[in-house]
């Protein structure tokens, strides 16, 4: 399995982006999905998550500016970032639990690589 992640870039304080993250492998189900990010200096913090019946939480600071998504048909999850601010500038990554059939389930923890997001003041 391996989560493919895009859409960062640089943008003005106040543009939007969105990111996405396309899981490929063996897929049995998604669970949760994820999108974390890091700052140079910074732990790595969560920004938002999703479970499949649609329920999402995030993080403080990006409430009512971030919108986490997912379409199940597409392995597909995605960030949809608005109003950015010079803060929000980081390395995003996905993240996703998956669930895999090869005779047995398993479920493991995947990462997909950082996409960076730079948002210039």
């Amino acid at each position: 399995v391996q989560l493919q992640a895009s859409g960062g870039g640089l943008v003005q304080a106040g543009g939007s982006l969105r990111l996405s993250c396309v899981a490929s492998g063996n897929i049995f189900s998604i669970n949760r999905m994820a999108w974390y990010r890091q700052a140079p200096g910074k732990q790595r913090e969560l920004v938002a998550a999703i479970i499949p019946s649609g329920k999402t939480d995030y993080v403080d600071s990006v409430k009512g500016r971030f919108t986490i998504s997912r379409d199940n048909a597409k392995n597909t999850g995605y960030l949809q970032m608005n109003r950015l601010k010079p803060e929000d500038t980081a390395s995003y990554y996905c993240n996703a639990d998956i669930t895999s059939y090869s005779g047995t389930y398993s479920s493991n923890d995947y990462w997909g690589q950082g996409t960076q997001v730079t948002v210039s003041s």
